[in-house]
């Protein structure tokens, strides 16, 4: 297996939507063992087609945790079928080196793919689990939204990117999300209004 070179924030392919995938051909599976290669020796939890070089609606995942064997997941032409809730992240990415910065995601969502042998799956993640906003990052990839586009504060996103020497945030790419701000606020309300009512008894 080969390990590919990821691009960094920057480069144009990150920006491009990318293509279905016609048919699962053994060029398709060496790409994606590949990726999972690459993704493996760089130690992120996901990797999409584009930031390889490749315009394909194809993006790899394994959320496993150090002390566990290797659950890789494969997701060929991913469609996000439901989703709900609201969770603020502090997300970073295998092309933005060391970059991380807090980002608004749905807690809940549902997406059907086809595995690496063209077999159709839906799989479900709940209450903002690391799955949960992987399988979001990963996804928007591939219609060429970057993390930073979910940025909560713009400020802390460019400090985070003139640190480790990254391009400028580009914000005309911001992302208006009001609605999911709005409930992530209140659900942070919540939590400290429970904090302090619960320091009070």
């Amino acid at each position: 297996m080969a390990i590919l070179k990821i691009l960094r924030y920057g480069d144009p392919v990150l920006r491009q939507k990318a293509k279905e995938v016609s048919k699962i051909s053994k060029k398709i599976k060496t790409l994606i063992e590949n990726m999972l290669d690459t993704m493996y020796a760089a130690n992120g939890v996901g990797l999409a087609a584009p930031q390889v070089g490749e315009n394909l609606r194809i993006f790899v995942i394994d959320v496993s945790k150090d002390d566990e064997p290797y659950k890789p997941m494969v997701f060929v032409n991913p469609k996000i079928i439901k989703k709900e809730g609201a969770i603020c992240v502090k997300e970073g990415c295998l092309s933005f080196p060391e970059a991380y910065v807090n980002v608004r995601r749905y807690s809940d969502v549902m997406v059907k793919a086809l595995d690496m042998n063209g077999k159709p799956f839906v799989m479900e993640a709940h209450n903002g689990e690391l799955l949960a906003y992987a399988i979001q990052h990963e996804n928007d990839h591939l219609d060429g939204v970057l993390f930073v586009d979910h940025s909560r504060n713009i400020f802390e996103a460019t400090e985070a990117l003139q640190k480790y020497n990254l391009p400028q945030l580009e914000k005309d790419k911001l992302l208006d999300e009001t609605e999911l701000e709005d409930a992530i606020l209140q659900k942070e309300s919540q939590m400290k209004n429970s904090k302090e009512n619960g320091g009070a008894n």
